[in-house]
């Protein structure tokens, strides 16, 4: 064998060794962003069913797999540029784009609690700003549209925890990479997660008529008395993860601005909580942070709602010609 070619396979192996380490560097990164932003992930899987319920059961993947793809439009072609760029040039813009986005979904899920409490309010205020389409393919599209506005926020704000673990001396085609993966990955998790919750009821129907014996057919009508229930529990804790992932995002924005009161008092509170149970410290701590974030972003939702309702839509429609359709 000639020293030429040994010395080119002594380089072939270098470049591979390389490759191989800048591969375990991104998915090791991309493990640690993905673990950092798992609060917002499963706040995203709890938010998303509940654009899916309501529909025939043969448009519940076909929906999904939409808001899928617009997910993955959200954080690929949108997101990811920005957040590279911002990150570059503009990382002071990342704080108060994310409240403007936090504000959107305290305003959603404020919508939602007033539409509950005081349905005839509620639909004084959906005549203002879009009344719900009767057609089912226009409702669908209007869910469709909705849940990847929603999709955008909570993406965004995975994409800027993710930016945030990232070495800052890492090159900008590292930092893109680490953020694809972690994009695509957490899409593919929430959404597969999403459509198996949404089906089980129709694979519980499967295994009730099925000979598999009495377990699994007790186990298939269990999931097809239970999942109605548990879909309904889950459109409310959809619900409220708007609700608190929103006021979470304008609690840690305010006190970087220097408003920090709101969020050492949440913080406060949720440390003495913890205290007092020690064996589940973290979680109660989590769960108290969320309900004190929840609150703050409930008033600034119901805050909203007027303001959207008698300014915002208004001046939409004067400036379109149309019909707004905030919030939906």
């Amino acid at each position: 064998m000639s020293v030429g070619l040994i010395a080119l396979l002594d380089d072939v192996a270098s470049l591979a060794k390389v490759a191989a380490a800048s591969l375990d560097d991104i998915a090791g990164q991309a493990a640690r962003a993905g673990t950092k932003a798992a609060g917002v992930v499963i706040d995203d899987a709890a938010v998303t069913p509940r654009y899916v319920t309501g529909f025939k059961p043969e448009r519940e993947l076909p929906i999904i797999w939409k808001i899928t793809l617009g997910s993955l439009k959200n954080k690929l072609v949108f997101l990811l540029p920005i957040a590279l760029l911002l990150g570059a040039f503009a990382p002071w813009a990342i704080t108060p784009l994310l409240m403007l986005g936090g504000l959107y979904l305290c305003y959603e899920g404020a919508e939602k609690v007033f539409e509950a409490l005081f349905p005839h309010k509620a639909h004084a205020h959906e005549a203002k700003t879009g009344a719900k389409p009767a057609d089912p393919a226009a409702l669908e599209a209007q869910k469709v549209s909705s849940a990847i506005k929603t999709d955008f926020i909570l993406s965004a704000e995975i994409m800027a925890i993710t930016l945030s673990t990232i070495p800052v001396e890492d090159s900008i085609w590292m930092k893109a990479v680490i953020l694809a993966v972690v994009a695509i990955g957490i899409t593919v998790v929430v959404y597969g997660g999403v459509a198996l919750i949404v089906k089980a009821d129709d694979v519980g129907l499967a295994m009730a008529k099925s000979g598999g014996g009495a377990v699994i057919q007790a186990i298939g009508r269990g999931l097809v008395v239970g999942m109605p229930y548990f879909l309904k529990i889950l459109a409310i804790v959809g619900t409220a993860a708007m609700i608190w992932v929103g006021g979470g995002i304008l609690v840690h924005g305010m006190a970087e601005y220097g408003f920090a009161a709101p969020e050492h008092a949440i913080e406060a509170v949720a440390e003495s909580v913890a205290h007092a149970v020690e064996a589940l410290s973290g979680f109660i701590h989590w769960l108290v942070f969320a309900a004190g974030s929840g609150v703050v972003g409930l008033v600034a939702g119901l805050i909203l709602i007027p303001i959207v309702g008698k300014v915002i839509a208004p001046l939409w429609n004067a400036l379109t010609g149309g019909t707004a359709k905030a919030g939906h």
